[in-house]
């Protein structure tokens, strides 16, 4: 049997010692809920071996959320709840984006925000702390400034960039005085750009871990909707062969690029997330993720 190129084991954020699981549990749908039924998502995550928790302060704007910080507040209200589930969590968090501005990566704005998070979330330190999105009116030197400050005063542990383009990433990575653990791009069957831009190849050049989000492509990688039908057929052709559902495929092709994505996944399903972990047991060999990448591009390649 060929290589498998689904990789299921831990993995650590960039050059730390931080050890996280291959998927991830996102917060963004953690919103419009109590306190009990919160609880039951995380406990369901980590149980599922989801011990990275991925949140941002912007949460509860969208998803049916009340406001700005609702799932930062959520989760710490279930914190504060089981305060023993915070030992079995990499806790993630994201600022910078500023309603209505809509973008602040100032020194001041982020130093500020990340202490809002930390008050939200009822924690001391935040393990990941990402810059959600890139302000272009903010020197990259003032974001590696404020990002330092930050873990200089032991507030986050490390930090990573959100949704930045590959030159954006290496004009701050040029600017810190410490590694970048991660990058956080939109990566799924649906959407390869993450290998086709570059931002792949640098996390792979640097040692940076990538935090792949909607990796089932906003769902529509697991009902099949607004998909090429050619993409829906090799999904289904594999899911058939391996014995799981088509988000499984779709989720372990995530798994399997050198890179060593984490999927994030933001399902507030109970049952989707103890069956998550499927994807991990998912074969995959270079024949079957070519495959599905022809099908979403829908060319041959060269």
């Amino acid at each position: 049997m060929t290589e498998n190129l689904v990789d299921a084991a831990p993995r650590n954020l960039g050059m730390s010692d931080i050890t996280v699981g291959p998927l991830a549990f996102g917060c963004w749908r953690l919103v419009n809920m109590d306190v009990t039924a919160a609880r039951a998502n995380v406990e369901t995550a980590l149980a599922a071996g989801m011990n990275l928790i991925d949140n941002a302060d912007v949460y509860g704007l969208n998803w049916g959320g009340s406001g700005f910080g609702e799932a930062e507040e959520l989760l710490g209200k279930v914190l504060a709840d089981a305060p023993h589930l915070r030992e079995q969590m990499v806790l993630a968090t994201k600022g910078g984006i500023n309603p209505p501005t809509p973008y602040d990566s100032s020194v001041d704005y982020l130093i500020q925000a990340c202490d809002d998070s930390l008050r939200r979330l009822n924690v001391d330190v935040i393990d990941l702390y990402q810059i959600h999105r890139p302000d272009m009116f903010s020197h990259p030197g003032q974001v590696a400034e404020a990002l330092s400050v930050l873990r200089a005063r032991g507030k986050i542990r490390e930090a990573g960039v959100s949704n930045y383009t590959p030159m954006q990433y290496d004009a701050l990575a040029r600017h810190m005085d410490f590694a970048l653990a991660t990058t956080q791009p939109e990566f799924s069957a649906a959407n390869l750009a993450p290998m086709r831009d570059g931002t792949f190849d640098l996390a792979m050049r640097d040692g940076v871990t990538p935090l792949a989000w909607s990796p089932l492509g906003g769902g529509s990688l697991a009902t099949g909707e607004g998909l090429r039908p050619e993409l829906v057929k090799v999904l289904d052709d594999l899911a058939a062969r391996e014995g799981v559902d088509r988000a499984a495929i779709a989720i372990a092709f995530v798994l399997a690029h050198p890179s060593g994505p984490i999927a994030i996944l933001g399902t507030q399903n109970l049952e989707r997330l103890q069956t998550a972990p499927r994807a991990t047991s998912v074969y995959l060999n270079r024949d079957d993720a070519y495959a599905i990448v022809q099908a979403s591009e829908g060319v041959p390649l060269p």
